[in-house]
């Protein structure tokens, strides 16, 4: 299993949408900082189909070391979850990633009514 790094991932989304690497970085890394400053806030961030981030506070408790068997106090703490939304959770299930479809914002009309309405044109 590999470990793929921010950089990585920068390198990938430059050479698929061709924009410069400077700006898909810079959009990255904010990206990032807006995840943190909204959890840090008690913000959940939900993104459809990929999951939600949310805080959790963890009640303080009495935990044991292990190793020498000494009662330790954790102190009460806020931490962050993240549940794995359908389509990940589908596409890791099955191993094989999906492709993400994109939907154009205009409508296309199907290759025949659009030749029936040519044919009708040239015709009158």
């Amino acid at each position: 299993m590999a470990t793929i790094t921010k950089k990585e991932l920068v390198e990938r989304i430059t050479d698929k949408t061709k924009v410069k690497r400077h700006d898909v970085k810079r959009v990255c890394q904010e990206l990032l900082d807006q995840i943190i400053i909204e959890l840090r806030r008690g913000n959940r961030l939900e993104f459809r189909d990929f999951g939600v981030f949310e805080v959790k506070e963890r009640a303080a408790r009495i935990a044991q070391n292990p190793k020498t068997m000494e009662k330790v106090e954790v102190a009460a703490k806020r931490a962050v979850k993240f549940k794995v939304g359908r389509l990940m959770r589908e596409s890791v299930e099955m191993g094989v990633p999906q492709p993400r479809v994109v939907v154009s914002s205009e409508a296309k009309e199907p290759r025949d009514t659009k030749k029936a309405r040519e044919t009708e044109a040239a015709t009158m």
